[in-house]
């Protein structure tokens, strides 16, 4: 069916009645959509790309109605479910500056390296819905909410530094477009469906944020395992009024790691609340998450010295020409007491700043700091959500603020507004009071303009940079979850506009992707003919960025990884005693997974408990796997499936597997054995025979070669887990 008669087919029929036009109208049914775009009133929309701007590097102009109206009604459209980053998982925590920031801001809470600031930390997915799953391809929310003595600070970002969209004006459209299909309600929770890639087909300026999308930072191991951002330019203003722009960032001190696409889709149907039950349980037994704060400065006078615009959110400013300085540590130690009084009504505010903290002329954060507020009074009902407890400070407040809905302040007297001699018998007044927030005076250009700045038109350089900055593995990686996202569409158009654009980012790539698709060969004259392609390109100093990849990240502990010790009656306890003490020793989280639950019986006749099933448990619950030695245990699980299986997609997605004496059998059938051969990266074998694995040294020598393995997190390079029958 064509997608001219698919819209057809979707449309009501008319009644055999013969209801006229204004009969349906009064029934709730639109007309069929006109060319022109207007407002709710019929005010045709001259331009429903870009805001309102003084200048077209300025401010966003409050007199936008054309843009109020379209975020308006985009934040009251769910409720009271969130909009967007509507699944989350939270905790509680400190932050703690390293060393005085004085020089470069007067926020208070980046001052004393003895204050510990109290910290809420929210994590989600953006497009699902609360129902959905943990594992999906998505932008995760990272957002902190800091209980400062100057009020609360909220730093509300993502787990990738860049954004789809330019300007607000955009941000309806793109989560109309990402969101579940309206006629029909799917899918849930994915991109990898048309109407996505028909608008980011048509936007350009989406491409960076799409390669993103499309490596494994869209699949995160663990909240814990990932980067945090600020997305946004912001501001540092130190006492003197000086200007620094800052960009921030979270580093996990656990590295970045991701997982296998196929390991995330099976994860999403064996465990959907996976990375919320790894936050929960880390902090419950101890291993409190830590994240350094990292900034990046650039004096105000050098706005303009890399040739990127830091206004622009679909740009970041490369590592390599501005480092990141990190300034201080947040610890995530104690989860919330209760999930909705907490995690779910907790109100994050781009806006929420204090002073030493402002804001940049980005037009996208301009349009956020009127969407974030309409939305908390939609979503909870009224002006006063700041007096739920999770959302009130730590600092004392007074304004003449009054009523509303769920009010909790019992305010007295009579007066309620200001200037006034009534309240305390003296005029109160606070105007150009010293300590309280100030503006950076920044110089605003004119005229009004509702444009975007030409520097703003590079859509394809840093996209280009990211992915020459990938190992080989996150490559393929990259070019798999193209071919899967855009295989899905209905729409061959769709599929060649993005192969089209994609050749503006690297020629290779682009036919890569197309090649299994059905489409013509990617054609970069096509896209580039396009209304409103722009091909801006900038000179760039820097082809590779190093911090871009997530290979060797961390510190290269194994602390928190999570090893399956595979059992049946039968295995040899002797040699899996010293192994798994040195794992666990080294912070490692080692379970017992067999056949049942209860206790197997080992060759020596001891009762060794079972935590798990091969089935309740599955290898994609695991960072690694240890099998043991034991000829009659090996044996049996030789013979089971679900063992079997365990093993082999443990090696498919590249997992470091351990094999004692007997234990190698269970890779038998992927080549691996006991001989001097080259064994698969990430795979230790240790062929010595179990009589001599009393010895103590052997053992742990045997568990040393194991935690490196461990250390590396994934060996993506291992060969031929494509033909891994798992």
């Amino acid at each position: 069916m064509t997608p001219r008669n698919k819209a057809a087919a979707g449309r009501r029929p008319k009644s055999s009645e013969g209801s006229n036009a204004k009969q349906q109208q009064l029934a709730g049914f639109t007309e069929e959509p006109t060319a022109t775009l207007t407002t709710n009133q019929g005010l045709q929309i001259p331009d429903n790309h870009n805001s309102l701007k003084a200048g077209v590097r300025g401010p966003t102009l409050l007199e936008d109605f054309i843009l109020r109206e379209k975020i308006t009604h985009f934040d009251h459209e769910r409720i009271p479910e969130r909009a967007v980053h509507a699944r989350g998982s939270a905790a509680h925590g400190y932050f703690q500056v390293y060393k005085s920031m004085s020089q470069f801001t007067c926020a208070d809470f980046l001052q004393d390296p003895a204050q510990k600031t109290p910290v809420f930390v929210r994590f989600s997915t953006v497009a699902g819905g609360a129902g959905s799953a943990d594992t999906v391809r998505d932008v995760r929310g990272f957002a902190v909410k800091f209980y400062t003595q100057q009020g609360n600070y909220d730093l509300v970002g993502n787990n990738i530094p860049v954004f789809f969209i330019q300007d607000a004006m955009k941000f309806p459209d793109l989560i109309h477009a990402v969101k579940m299909e309206p006629h029909h309600g799917m899918p849930q929770a994915a991109s990898a469906h048309d109407t996505f890639w028909d608008f980011a087909s048509l936007m350009p300026e989406t491409t960076h944020m799409l390669m993103w999308a499309m490596s494994d930072r869209a699949i995160p191991r663990s909240y814990r395992m990932m980067e945090g951002f600020g997305v946004h330019t912001f501001r540092f203003v130190n006492g003197r009024g000086e200007s620094h722009f800052v960009k921030f960032h979270w580093k996990p001190k656990l590295g970045i790691h991701g997982l296998a696409w196929d390991e995330a889709q099976k994860i999403a149907g064996k465990d959907a609340d996976f990375h919320r039950r790894d936050l929960w349980e880390a902090i419950e037994n101890g291993d409190f998450p830590e994240w350094e704060l990292g900034v990046q400065m650039i004096p105000a006078d050098k706005e303009h010295a890399f040739g990127i615009d830091l206004l622009d959110p679909t740009k970041l400013i490369p590592e390599e020409l501005v480092p990141v300085q990190k300034i201080g540590k947040m610890v995530l130690d104690r989860n919330p007491d209760n999930f909705f009084a907490e995690t779910e009504q907790v109100a994050f505010h781009p806006g929420h700043v204090v002073p030493g903290i402002d804001f940049s002329n980005d037009p996208l954060l301009q349009g956020r700091l009127f969407s974030y507020t309409d939305t908390q009074i939609s979503r909870l009902g009224g002006a006063n959500f700041h007096e739920l407890p999770i959302n009130k400070g730590v600092c004392p407040f007074h304004n003449f603020q009054r009523d509303g809905m769920h009010r909790q302040t019992i305010a007295r007297g009579q007066v309620a507004y200001e200037p006034n001699t009534l309240g305390n018998g003296t005029e109160f007044r606070v105007d150009g009071a010293s300590g309280g927030f100030q503006s950076f005076p920044e110089e605003i250009e004119s005229p009004k303009v509702r444009r975007r700045s030409p520097s703003f038109d590079d859509h394809f350089t840093q996209a280009r940079l990211f992915f020459n900055s990938q190992s080989v593995a996150e490559k393929e990686h990259i070019v798999a979850a193209f071919r899967f996202e855009l295989s899905k569409l209905e729409v061959p158009a769709i599929r060649q506009r993005i192969v089209d654009n994609l050749a503006h980012v690297d020629e290779k790539l682009a036919r890569r992707v197309a090649e299994p698709l059905g489409i013509n060969a990617p054609d970069a004259r096509a896209a580039a003919g396009r209304p409103g392609f722009r091909d801006h390109r900038i000179a760039s100093e820097v082809e590779e960025s190093r911090a871009l990849s997530m290979l060797d990240t961390g510190d290269g502990s194994v602390k928190t990884r999570k090893v399956a010790i595979l059992v049946a009656d039968g295995v040899d306890s002797a040699s899996l005693k010293p192994i798994r003490e040195a794992i666990e020793a080294a912070g490692a989280t080692c379970k017992v997974v067999g056949p049942r639950l209860g206790a197997v019986t080992s060759a020596s006749k001891r009762q060794i408990e079972v935590d798990a099933t091969f089935t309740n448990m599955p290898s994609i619950m695991f960072d690694a796997v240890l099998v043991p030695a034991g000829k009659d245990g090996i044996a049996a699980m030789a013979q089971m499936g679900d063992a079997v299986h365990f093993v082999l997609e443990a090696f498919k997605h590249c997992k470091a597997i351990c094999t004692v004496g007997e234990g190698v059998q269970l890779l038998k059938m992927l080549g691996v054995d006991d001989s001097e051969a080259p064994k698969p990266a990430g795979v230790v074998v240790a062929a010595t025979p179990v009589t001599n694995l009393g010895d103590a040294t052997a053992a742990i020598q045997i568990a040393q070669n194991f935690i490196a393995a461990m250390a590396k997190h994934r060996h993506w390079d291992r060969a031929n887990v494509d033909a891994v029958p798992a």
